[in-house]
């Protein structure tokens, strides 16, 4: 049954033009091709990165989180309950009005009380500054050589200045050692992402972010496996080529540098639109929609690897939409930058207000001698 799915798979009709086929992409005089099979060295390679990274954090990071002056944040522990636990793990993170009273009869607290548990618990989960520093540094640092890599590889390229170069003399196009790590490493640093996304920040746009992972593992193996190989390696690069300015905006904004935060976040806002928004839908999406049908009857891998394109191209302007809210904000009202596409959510609120209403419920709830409080320093945040 496996033999035979993976045959009806494989059929040339669906991943090539008419009259091509996979012995068009077999190794001969000399000259190498790329095989569904190279796509196995990419998890080693994701397993490198998982390791490199951890060293990474360790190492490089969190000194340099200390030289910027990021600290880690120390948060007051909500003590056990089993019931309000219970409730947090296995219903919900913020109960509704019914919800509170019923939790008020089984613990015997007053709403106050539990609001306020419930508030502390939502915090001790919150990721703290320097895990979030760690995590952009690590990103900014594989963004900007991933970039720089991919740029020196294809600077010398025809395809790069013409782009309907890249369809010149395919399938049979001779794969380069620069392109063979380049989608490697690529491939296998993604494949980590995903593979990580359970212990990093999780940001209002986890959904997005894991249909991008996915969309993007599925366009580099497919265009690998069927040789669109030279569409792939444009892809990457205008993925890679704006993407190192967010996670410095972020590193800058974690550090408390307002300023540079700002001013590098208008940049990053202004390549990631040309990039995502000019260069790739009206540049490189039309070399790979529109322009091979002159050449090619359409067939099912045509638009599979376009529907992948599409699907990226979506998430782009869900993205673009916040990043240009948040540029507006900052041109007309001077506000400062916050990351809405993926910082901004309920746990990262402030801890000012919370603290703010301790404080008065500790001053409402202090005992009064002769018109003034009796201060008691050993009174405890959490009643």
């Amino acid at each position: 049954m496996l033999s035979g799915l993976s045959e009806w798979f494989w059929q040339e009709r669906l991943w090539f033009p008419k009259g091509l086929g996979w012995d068009d992409l077999r190794d001969r005089d000399g000259r190498v091709y790329a095989k569904a099979q190279d796509l196995w060295v990419a998890l080693p390679i994701a397993l490198m990165f998982l390791i490199v990274r951890q060293i990474f954090e360790r190492t490089v990071a969190t000194p340099l989180a200390s030289l910027l002056g990021v600290k880690e944040t120390v948060r007051l522990k909500v003590p056990h309950n089993p019931t309000l636990d219970s409730y947090y793990s296995n219903v919900t993170k913020s109960p509704t009005q019914t919800s509170m009273a019923s939790l008020c009869q089984q613990t015997g607290f007053s709403e106050r009380q539990v609001q306020r548990w419930f508030r502390r618990r939502r915090n001790q989960d919150r990721p703290s500054l320097l895990k979030k520093f760690k995590e952009a540094s690590w990103r900014f640092t594989f963004y900007l050589l991933a970039f720089i890599a991919g740029l020196a590889a294809l600077i010398d390229k025809p395809w790069l200045y013409d782009l309907k170069e890249m369809w010149e003399g395919f399938p049979v196009l001779t794969l380069l050692p620069s392109q063979y790590w380049y989608y490697m490493i690529e491939l296998g640093f993604y494949s980590a992402l995903l593979f990580s996304v359970a212990s990093d920040v999780k940001r209002k746009d986890f959904k997005e972010q894991i249909v991008h992972h996915v969309a993007t593992i599925l366009l580099i193996s497919f265009s690998w496996c069927v040789n669109y190989i030279r569409a792939g390696t444009l892809i990457m690069l205008v993925h890679d080529s704006s993407d190192y300015f967010l996670e410095s905006a972020k590193m800058f904004n974690y550090a408390g540098w307002r300023n540079a935060c700002n001013y590098i976040f208008i940049v990053f806002a202004a390549i990631f639109i040309v990039t995502r928004l000019v260069i790739l839908p009206f540049w490189i999406i039309y070399c790979t929609w529109v322009y091979p049908v002159t050449i090619y009857e359409p067939f099912f891998g045509y638009y599979f690897f376009n529907g992948l394109l599409m699907t990226l191209q979506c998430l782009h302007v869900f993205w673009a939409v916040l990043i240009i809210r948040i540029a507006i904000r900052f041109l007309t009202h001077n506000e400062k930058v916050d990351d809405e596409r993926s910082d901004r959510d309920e746990t990262d609120e402030s801890e000012e207000w919370e603290e703010e209403e301790d404080t008065k419920e500790i001053k409402k709830n202090r005992p009064v001698q002769n018109g003034h409080t009796v201060h008691n320093n050993n009174h405890s945040k959490m009643e």
